[in-house]
């Protein structure tokens, strides 16, 4: 642990089902934890009952394993090392897309990411999200091919199909990595000769890299083993009668030569194959004798895919081939740091802390990461989980506990506490260790009442946090939970505070009408969250309302006149208009590029240059809402009006206030900007307080909103089903059903699989995967992803139509009116 440069922090992730907690198996049995013979069946990382028994991971397990490199291998490391022992911390993460947060928490303290990818289904919607997730916060990926078992048992074809699939799923994967060029990471594409593509199957243990069969090769033709390397991927041919290498495959005597990669590296996997699984008794013996494979009677005795399996791990182990390719191609923190130190950290790069964090310094001041909290053995308690990024962390001296809202130089959100004791995660149990240095992930225990989710722990006064982390998912699907006896709701409240604690993504709050809510990504994730609240952290018998999907509101045109509306007193009026953003825009402050905190000349710049905004209007913008981050603007459109900037601050308040809670069903708005454009106001400054003002403005918006054809939104899913032929009519009918859009439908090459893509409003979503399953007899394979809101047809003024249908029962959800209110309630006449 005190040699940053052998280090080797990295994340497992892929696609759900391609293989991630299989294939960890392979190394936690080279590094000896379990045996190599249930390697690929134990899942030693799935530590929770309700992932072994669903067969998926749920929460992110990390695993230290320690590993001694032979010496061939050592030559290759092109970055700085220090002797041939190594430390490898592994988090294996979940595939399904509900469980997305839990990949964001795990990329953030790791430096490098192993993507497994399925060679029968190919790149997946999630592989792609997770991968773009990497890239964006500088991980190195190296690459493996899974699951090849299949693609010679089940899809029998020949050597020169394989390679071509496997060609193209190398094409993929760099085609999404190639949209991100980093000029510090340089080319980071990965490619089978230069070593950082594997094959291989995780459930049998076995695989193998490119490196792995040049250094078998090099001896044999007396070259080195980097150009043997080259020559065994793409197009190049080995003439076994001149003895010579070319790259055209057809020679002019009208013969065909063998791909090098087919002849050298599939021929011997083709052969253990066809002898094994045809029971070829004699071909068994000879082959094994010729590739130096020992196997005990025992073993002699199996045949089928089981001698396979064992031949196959004994040929060639997946743990020496992922080990090989970790080690050599995978940043050490030492190397990572450097470069990963300013998409990190918020403050300045010449601080203490962020030189601290470049060096990787185990002597600097301490910058400690906390991405996501981990139920302890004691009920109710947590451990701290995350990286040191500087320093070292030990029980005794007091640090710094900074929340996510912490704002170096104020009081919120800090407090000063010491740490009781530092484990190391070991996958399903944990070992206390004294401290911990710069460079290595760990858990601290005795701090979890100070964070909620997340927060940095530092010894330094000066240092500023590191940057929050930025989901792929939201949590927009959420239910009302009750419970069934009343004298158990202290114990319902408490539990609540411990499921968000544990789960990145999940949000839990009390609604004005009193219910609590919890809110999840999607049904699954939801459905774990509410078996753990139920389960563990409650502990009581629970009522669960069925789940319902947040709205957006919105306006469609410009307010039809100006809104006016008076203060209680009378003295005070204020003008209004409301009028829709450019999509781009709003997609842009949703992605964070333009937001309250830019420089606001820069940002008039680009909102005048970009966006067609007149440049005063530009420079005039009060606030975003809601929640100072919302897609929605106030804007001082005013000419020379006495006193507006001593009203300002109560404007923003009722326009926070009224960006919140919509007119139409107290939604969020969103893509609203409001103008003020004129004020009347007292020339006493008592008579205009926030009193006269906050409630004003709330009114003169919501006039303004009804003025402006309001609308509602409703958020859209990407769905992506993979199925054969058969299951596509089905497929079709459910989806119709469902307000459904088919955008595409493509055969992967070389397969019977199609794969669909199609937008389903998320209100329609519940129950849909079952549903599919059903009408294609369990072979049809759905996932959802949020992808974007979408206006429904239709206006919620219209009485008896679908929208105001919908806006009605939100309303009487929240126990207000059924009615949306007359604009005479907010608007005043002059």
């Amino acid at each position: 642990m005190d040699k940053s440069t052998n280090i080797r922090n990295m994340s497992v992730i892929a696609h759900v089902d391609h293989g991630k907690s299989s294939l960890t198996d392979s190394l936690v049995s080279k590094a000896g934890i379990i045996a190599s013979s249930r390697a690929g069946k134990t899942r030693y990382t799935h530590t929770r009952d309700d992932e072994k028994e669903r067969g998926i991971t749920i929460k992110s397990t990390a695993i230290s394993m320690y590993f001694k490199i032979e010496d061939e291998n050592l030559n290759a490391i092109k970055q700085k090392t220090d002797g041939s022992e190594f430390l490898i911390n592994l988090i294996d993460s979940p595939g399904h897309v509900d469980f997305s947060s839990e990949v964001t928490a795990a990329l953030r303290v790791t430096d490098g990411a192993l993507v497994v990818v399925d060679c029968v289904e190919g790149v997946s919607v999630q592989t792609e999200t997770v991968l773009c997730q990497a890239l964006a916060e500088r991980i190195v990926p190296v690459v493996i091919i899974n699951k090849v078992d299949r693609a010679l048992l089940e899809l029998q074809g020949t050597k020169e199909d394989l390679y071509q699939s496997f060609r193209r799923t190398v094409e993929d994967v760099n085609v999404i990595i190639s949209t991100y060029h980093d000029e510090v990471l340089g080319d980071i594409q990965v490619y089978p000769d230069k070593g950082t593509i594997a094959f291989g199957s995780g459930l049998h243990g076995w695989g193998f890299t490119v490196r792995q069969f040049a250094s078998r090769y090099a001896k044999m033709f007396g070259v080195n083993k980097e150009k043997m390397m080259v020559k065994l991927w793409g197009d190049n041919y080995f003439n076994p009668a001149t003895r010579k290498w070319v790259t055209k495959g057809d020679l002019d005597d009208g013969k065909h030569l063998e791909r090098a990669f087919n002849m050298f590296v599939l021929d011997p996997i083709f052969k253990i194959f066809d002898a094994v699984m045809n029971f070829k008794k004699d071909a068994i013996g000879p082959l094994l004798d010729k590739f130096k494979i020992k196997l005990t009677a025992d073993e002699l005795d199996l045949d089928g895919k089981a001698l396979l399996a064992v031949v196959m791990r004994k040929f060639l182990p997946a743990g020496d081939a992922l080990l090989e390719m970790i080690v050599i191609h995978l940043p050490s923190p030492a190397t990572a740091q450097k470069y990963r130190c300013e998409t990190l950290y918020e403050g300045p790069m010449d601080d203490e802390s962020a030189i601290g964090i470049k060096s990787c310094d185990p002597k600097g001041p301490l910058v400690f990461y906390v991405s996501k909290m981990v139920p302890a053995i004691d009920k109710g308690r947590f451990y701290a989980f995350g990286r040191v990024f500087s320093g070292t962390v030990k029980s005794g001296p007091n640090i710094r506990i900074q929340g996510p809202n912490y704002i170096p130089g104020k009081k919120d959100d800090l407090f000063v506490k010491s740490i009781q004791r530092t484990i190391l995660m070991m996958g399903r149990s944990v070992e206390p260790i004294v401290d911990c240095p710069a460079g290595n992930i760990c858990g601290l225990v005795g701090i979890d009442q100070f964070l909620l989710k997340s927060g940095t722990l530092t010894s330094s006064e000066t240092a500023h946090n590191m940057k929050v982390m930025k989901f792929s998912v939201s949590p927009i699907v959420r239910v009302a939970v009750e419970v069934k006896n009343a004298q158990d709701l202290p114990k319902l409240v408490e539990g609540l505070k411990r499921l968000s604690k544990s789960d990145p993504c999940v949000e839990t709050w009390i609604a004005e009408s009193g219910e609590h809510i919890v809110a999840g990504a999607g049904e699954l994730h939801l459905e774990i969250c509410l078996k753990d609240l139920q389960e563990d952290y409650a502990g009581v018998p629970l009522k669960v309302s069925d789940p319902v999907v947040s709205y957006r509101e919105t306006v469609k045109g410009e307010s039809s006149i100006v809104a006016l509306s008076k203060s209680p007193n009378k003295h005070n009026r204020l003008y209004v208009k409301a009028l829709p953003l450019a999509s781009e825009l709003i997609t842009a402050i949703e992605a964070g590029d333009i937001s309250a905190r830019d420089d606001f000349k820069a940002r008039a710049r680009v909102l005048a240059d970009e966006y067609g905004w007149d440049a005063t209007d530009a420079r005039k913008i009060w606030c975003f809402g809601p929640d100072t981050i919302g897609a929605n603007l106030l804007v001082d459109a005013t000419k020379g009006v006495q006193y507006v900037n001593e009203i300002k601050d109560h404007c923003v308040a009722g326009f926070q206030w009224a960006t919140k809670d919509g007119v139409c069903a107290e939604e969020h708005m969103r893509g609203i900007r409001f103008n003020i454009l004129d004020a009347t106001l007292h020339t006493d400054a008592i008579h205009r307080g926030s009193g006269q003002i906050m409630h004003t403005f709330r009114r003169a918006s919501y006039a303004a909103c009804l003025l402006a054809d309001p609308g509602i939104q409703e958020p859209i899913f990407l769905v992506e089903v993979q199925c054969p032929e058969s299951a596509m009519g089905g497929i079709y009918s459910v989806l119709s059903k469902r307000r459904g859009q088919v955008i595409s439908a493509q055969q992967r090459p070389g397969t019977p699989i199609f794969t669909v893509k199609a937008y389903l409003p998320a209100m329609e979503s519940f129950g849909f995967s079952a549903e599919l399953r059903g009408q294609t007899a369990g072979q049809a394979f759905p996932q959802t992803v949020f992808d974007h809101w979408e206006l429904m047809s239709g206006s919620p003024l219209e009485k008896g139509g679908k929208v105001e249908e919908v806006v009605r029962g939100i309303r009487v959800r929240k126990g207000l009116k059924p009615d949306i209110p007359a604009l005479d309630t907010y608007y005043d006449k002059l």
